[in-house]
């Protein structure tokens, strides 16, 4: 069974930057499909940024050119960098596991991190 610890969100102004990392057990880092989205209370889940198992990286058009997701396996932990940050970057965001691109975050997520942009 897969446990994901995140943290490493906070309070920002727009343009500023936060490193959030996800603690993995259970489960190698450097296997499978993992990932990060967001998610608003309420609203749709939106994927972020995802690594495969060979650490391809995909990225919602949203995160592209200001978030690169990567992992350190010898700390089993999974890290999303987030530079440029806008005020619609806020939200709770989860670190996830899955098997496939498709299937992806079946495994499950972890608890979450708040990230909050504002002037």
């Amino acid at each position: 069974q897969v446990r994901l610890v995140e943290s490493g969100g906070g309070s920002v102004q727009p343009g500023g930057s936060l490193r959030l990392s996800c603690l993995a057990s259970g489960f190698s880092v450097r296997d499978d499909y993992w990932g990060w989205f967001r998610q608003a209370p309420e609203k749709e889940r939106e994927g972020v940024a995802t690594m495969d198992s060979i650490g391809r990286d995909r990225y919602a058009d949203s995160a592209k050119g200001r978030f690169t997701i990567s992992r350190d396996t010898a700390k089993n932990t999974l890290y999303l960098q987030l530079n440029g940050l806008k005020t619609a970057d806020t939200t709770m965001y989860f670190c996830a596991k899955g098997r496939s691109d498709s299937t992806w975050p079946e495994d499950g997520r972890g608890q979450g991190t708040q990230v909050t942009v504002s002037s």
